[in-house]
């Protein structure tokens, strides 16, 4: 089976590349669909609205991170759809799960699991005891088993993956919004990513404006952000399972410019 998983949706753009192309890569032999969505609105946050317009598209599982809260209407969304995920290892009081089991094409039952990172980040319990607790709790029994990790620092994703070699199927990073270049498969089957980059514009300051973001470098003070929307590609990674094992076979970096762009603003 294979598995395409979408880089950070970064706003407007972020949304559009999804719609316009999401479909069509369904139907070209993509299983199953996982974004991270925390940065459906404006950039910064995720509304029931806008994570319907992505599901719609063809999203199956919707993964988050530390903005995921900026919009505190999510929160009701949260208790109601299981396929919305926010980072297990947040406050054990906070809103929604951490994990779900997405039926894909041909019965395949498939883990999702969602982390954040602890350095240079919110405050966030160990990841290490998080994933201990889904893999030996509500994903024992699943093969085929996918982490976002949401982390800024690289050397904490590659020491997440060190310990959870060979126990899932594929661990992807998010958060920095720049897609990096050792995606691989190890001996024992999992593939790996340390970034998977982001569906908006790249050529922008990690998908927004540049603009407002060189105020607040040269000055110091404030700015209101806003996304680019001009330029937008849908950027993340394929993966190839073996379901019967739960073994990664491969893994490809994705990145998919949008024809119909829109005007300059």
């Amino acid at each position: 089976m294979r598995i395409l998983f979408i880089a950070d949706v970064v706003g407007k753009g972020g949304r559009r590349a999804v719609t316009t192309l999401v479909p069509a890569l369904r139907q070209q032999g993509i299983d199953m669909v996982i974004a991270n969505g925390e940065n459906l609105a404006r950039g910064l946050g995720i509304t029931p609205k806008l994570a319907r317009e992505i599901q719609r598209a063809g999203v199956d599982v919707i993964t988050t991170g530390n903005h995921l809260f900026r919009r505190a209407e999510i929160v009701e969304l949260l208790h109601a759809d299981g396929s919305i995920l926010r980072p297990h290892n947040f406050h054990t009081r906070a809103p929604g799960k951490g994990w779900t089991v997405h039926s894909a094409s041909q019965g395949v039952r498939v883990g999702v699991f969602n982390l954040v990172g602890q350095l240079y980040m919110d405050p966030a319990g160990d990841p290490v005891t998080a994933a201990e607790e889904i893999l030996s709790g509500p994903l024992s029994d699943i093969e085929v088993r996918i982490l976002d990790f949401h982390a800024e620092a690289t050397g904490e994703k590659r020491g997440l993956a060190h310990w959870l070699d060979g126990r899932v199927t594929a661990i992807v990073g998010t958060h920095t919004h720049v897609q990096t270049a050792d995606e691989h498969v190890t001996a024992r089957g999992m593939a790996y990513i340390t970034d998977a980059g982001l569906t908006g514009a790249p050529s922008s300051v990690i998908g927004m404006r540049a603009d407002a973001i060189l105020e607040t470098i040269r000055t110091g003070l404030p700015s209101r952000f806003s996304p680019e929307v001009n330029g937008i590609e849908l950027q993340g990674v394929t993966i190839d399972v073996d379901p019967s094992t739960g073994r990664a076979t491969s893994i490809a970096r994705v990145r998919t410019p949008i024809e119909d762009e829109p005007p300059p603003t």
